[in-house]
């Protein structure tokens, strides 16, 4: 039986590769993070299930950390990283010094190890400077070209750091004998995805008791959102395909839609009887975002089946019933544009 190791088993997507592996039991799974994902526990208390899982907690931008990790491993799914707007915005430095060090305490690792496959977890983000500067078309392919912005803004910082593990993983594979495969997520969005995102600041607002008229920022920014259980699909099919070998993908989904209709949408979900009023979006925000995910959907056969008004819903759903019990995130609320954009400029 095949042995998957899966970096940042305790994230948003990275739980739930976890535990959609899990469920075919056909595979040794160990997710390893610096914090427990949120369904570890629901899986070690599963007799059939638990035996197909081991959980490793530990600080992998710390070279120690692999030390636990104490099995051969034949696929590597890496997607530890500091993620989020909010969190690239008010911490850069942070957001370089981890992910770039996650990045080469796994490669440094792997040297030792005899791994078949790696598959990087990477975003749009690296193209978004792209699209607005140079307009690029949308859907975009896979094949544009990566490019940031204004090096001074500290947005562009995650994206540097996913350029950097896409040619760190390609380019060391054939040195370190492994098969790399990068996948480009495109606005993944599922219960539980964190805070420092669209949907759940515009559900908090809206919980909240939020005036009319209600502030859409960026009203006419366009997304393509992506529900997490089709983002997992992909990503493993990807990692299993042998067509998928030297590769690039995007995982995503192909409806446009802008942040009008996301936000008018989520209004009607809450009862939200109030107007509406156009506002001035984050600082170095990308105006239009969309995949072309046509190259995988030919390699294999990736096909998202849930369409964005649904996986909005699902969303939404989960961080309502979050809001109505009462609790208050630990981190990522709800910050307005400028009073980030303040921030920024102290």
């Amino acid at each position: 039986m095949k042995e998957v190791l899966v970096l940042g088993g305790g994230g948003f997507i990275g739980r739930n590769i976890v535990e959609y592996l899990v469920n075919r039991k056909d595979c040794q799974v160990t997710a390893a993070d610096i914090r427990e994902g949120s369904n570890w526990s629901k899986i070690v208390a599963d007799s059939g299930r638990s035996r197909f899982f081991k959980s490793v907690l530990d600080d992998f931008s710390k070279e120690s950390a692999f030390d636990k990790l104490d099995r051969q491993f034949d696929e590597i799914y890496m997607l530890a990283a500091v993620v989020g707007v909010n969190r690239t915005l008010k911490d850069p430095a942070k957001v370089i010094g981890v992910n770039t060090k996650l990045t080469m305490n796994v490669l440094d690792w792997v040297a030792k190890q005899s791994v078949q496959r790696i598959l990087f977890a990477s975003s749009s983000e690296n193209y978004a400077a792209t699209t607005d500067l140079f307009d690029a078309g949308v859907p975009t392919p896979e094949s544009i070209p990566l490019c940031i912005g204004d090096v001074k803004h500290p947005r562009w910082t995650y994206a540097i750091t996913k350029m950097h593990g896409e040619l760190a993983f390609f380019h060391s594979a054939k040195a370190l004998n492994y098969a790399p495969t990068i996948v480009r997520y495109q606005n993944i969005i599922g219960p539980e995805m964190g805070f420092g995102h669209a949907i759940p600041h515009i559900v908090e607002r809206f919980a909240s008791g939020a005036c009319s008229p209600f502030k859409i920022y960026g009203h006419d920014q366009t997304r393509a959102f992506c529900y997490v259980d089709d983002a997992v699909r992909g990503t493993v099919e990807a990692m299993e395909s042998d067509a998928a070998k030297d590769q690039i993908y995007h995982i995503g989904n192909r409806e446009e839609i802008n942040m009008d209709q996301l936000t008018t949408y989520i209004g009607g979900l809450m009862e939200y009887m109030g107007a509406y009023e156009p506002a001035d979006t984050y600082p170095g925000s990308v105006g239009r975002r969309c995949p072309n995910i046509d190259k995988a959907v030919s390699d294999f056969g990736y096909s998202p089946k849930i369409g964005w008004k649904e996986a909005v819903r699902l969303t939404v759903e989960w961080y309502q019933e979050f809001f109505a019990s009462g609790k208050t995130p630990v981190s990522g609320g709800f910050e307005p544009p400028e009073k980030i954009l303040e921030s920024m400029m102290k």
